[in-house]
């Protein structure tokens, strides 16, 4: 683990554009004293592709009722998280999610009962703003825990033959993940993420496997897809509380990443909640998210 973990530090603290530390900056301020740290991550990320985009963050705050002055918000954070706002900043567009420190390191380890957050930070991500040293270490330890637990139950999922093969149990580990949440994008995407950077997960991969023992198995991954689609749409619902548009940028993501040409009515953005539950069944049958 402590190999994992320096490579996670490193990877944490690679530069990035300005432009994104400024909206990290700007983001921690909206939550005045709760905010411990920033995460980006996502295309963005990947591309450094900036302008016209959709930029992806995680505010990790020091507790839900510190960050919010309505209770309903503290409670929505802490029953189904994360609570996810638009934001934008200089010309950029963004959403962050807002995590609670502890929430992170629960969410990052196997103990999760959806695949959403350490699917995530198993990928590349970047500390672009921090409260101080110790909030840092702290999104250092959670997010170490991010690549283990991907590749401990995705283990079991690969070939005897192959699981010496870091390259081999990162695939499977990002095709179980994408089956187990509603998504949009296309059925290769999930080989992308390792093809876009094998080092990357070659190196990781050298750090985990030697000793990992195997934590998955098929009934493990069938309730980790029921428990991420369920909540997919539970999420969805919240969203349409606090995100504004967020039924414009769902038609927008699932048009980007599926090729569909979705149009949202003006009835749909007055009442978005009824709009996205009349959307997502016939998406579902098209087979524009799955």
């Amino acid at each position: 683990m402590t190999a994992v973990r320096a490579l996670v530090r490193d990877e944490l603290a690679l530069p990035v554009d300005p432009r994104v530390t400024a909206m990290a900056a700007a983001i921690a301020a909206r939550h005045g004293d709760a905010a411990r740290a920033v995460l980006f991550y996502g295309s963005c990320l990947r591309t450094t592709e900036l302008d016209g985009q959709m930029l992806d963050f995680y505010l990790i705050v020091s507790e839900y009722r510190a960050a919010y002055p309505a209770r309903w918000m503290r409670v929505a954070n802490r029953l189904l998280p994360p609570n996810v706002f638009p934001f934008a900043h200089h010309g950029l567009a963004s959403k962050y999610a807002v995590l609670s420190e502890a929430d992170l390191q629960a969410l990052c380890g196997p103990e999760a009962a959806t695949v959403s957050v350490w699917a995530r930070f198993a990928q590349p991500s970047r500390l672009v703003w921090r409260s101080d040293d110790a909030a840092a270490e702290r999104v250092v330890g959670s997010v170490a825990r991010a690549g283990p637990t991907a590749m401990a139950l995705a283990l079991p999922m690969v070939a005897p033959a192959e699981r010496g093969d870091p390259l081999a149990v990162w695939r499977a580990a990002f095709s179980q993940t994408y089956r187990a949440e509603l998504r949009a994008e296309r059925d290769d995407r999930s080989g992308s993420i390792v093809d876009a950077d094998p080092e990357r997960y070659r190196r990781f991969g050298a750090a985990i496997l030697p000793g990992l023992v195997g934590a998955g198995n098929e009934a493990r991954w069938r309730r980790l897809r029921r428990n991420g689609k369920s909540l997919t749409v539970l999420r969805l619902m919240k969203a349409s509380a606090t995100f504004a548009g967020g039924i414009d940028y769902l038609a927008w993501k699932i048009n980007r990443h599926a090729g569909t040409k979705i149009a949202i009515r003006p009835w749909q953005r007055r009442h978005p909640l009824l709009g996205a539950l009349v959307l997502l069944p016939r998406l579902l049958r098209g087979g524009a998210v799955r």
